[in-house]
């Protein structure tokens, strides 16, 4: 586990119609073994702050900060699960799990031991040997995030994991996710397009305002542990639910 700040960052691109500023100064913070989710409009930066964190895109001011070693710019640091699985068609899915131990030059052989003795906690079991075309759409999300736990760094980013499936596989895997999570022992970093699903799983939400993204509120998550689906009746729920909701609703009025 390990602590994540992101300080004052901001990023620009430059377009054929002039300079857009995707994130201005926006800070946030992640404690050790900390499960964040972030929600915003879509366009707001979310996944430009993740390649910014992943070292995939340098910003043009502030400060990346693991365990406060300043991490701006380096690949590596963190693993990274994106918005689509990228599984390679032609792997199966124990080499696909075990890549960065293959472009790292790692231990390949103990790689794969460790991949197929994780694959019943993945909900895979049987499937090692699988190709990608062969699996589920929520098998595919096991399997790349299994991937990912693999990656062996502290800290996880989790770019929209589940928003590509139907309700019911994604109510499947978000419960799936928290039993996990619990066994990790890993900080967390959440994009997410749905408060259910950052209120389910996060102990912290942040919400972004539109183009360029700032914080535009924090929110302590305070509904105990360990959770189940049934939360979301729960009156505390509800409230931050509706709360959350009003503060992306007066940020989207605002910016039209």
């Amino acid at each position: 586990m390990a602590t994540l700040d992101v300080r004052e960052i901001s990023k620009t691109f430059r377009t054929p119609d002039g300079p857009v500023t995707v994130i201005d100064r926006l800070s946030i913070h992640a404690d050790a073994g900390e499960f964040v989710a972030i929600i915003g409009p879509s366009g707001s930066g979310k996944s430009t702050l993740f390649n910014i964190i992943a070292g995939l895109e340098a910003p043009d001011s502030g400060t990346v900060l693991i365990d406060d070693v300043d991490v701006t710019g380096r690949r590596g640091q963190v693993a990274y699960m994106p918005q689509r699985d990228a599984l390679l068609p032609w792997r199966s899915v124990i080499d696909n799990a075990v890549l960065a131990t293959i472009v790292q030059h790692g231990d390949v052989a103990a790689a794969r031991r460790e991949a197929r003795a994780l694959l019943d906690d993945f909900g895979l079991a049987g499937w090692g040997d699988a190709r990608p075309a062969m699996l589920s759409g929520g098998m595919r999300q096991r399997a790349a995030l299994l991937r990912t736990v693999l990656w062996h760094r502290p800290i996880m980013l989790l770019d929209e994991p589940f928003g590509a499936l139907d309700a019911l596989t994604r109510a499947q895997l978000q419960q799936w996710l928290l039993g996990l999570w619990d066994r990790l022992d890993r900080t967390i970093l959440l994009v997410t397009h749905d408060i259910d699903e950052a209120l389910l799983l996060a102990d912290r939400v942040y919400v972004l305002t539109p183009r360029p993204a700032q914080a535009a509120l924090e929110v302590t998550v305070d509904l105990a542990r360990p959770r189940s689906y049934a939360v979301v009746a729960d009156p505390a729920f509800v409230r931050l639910k509706l709360r959350l909701q009003q503060v992306l609703m007066e940020e989207k009025t605002l910016s039209s």
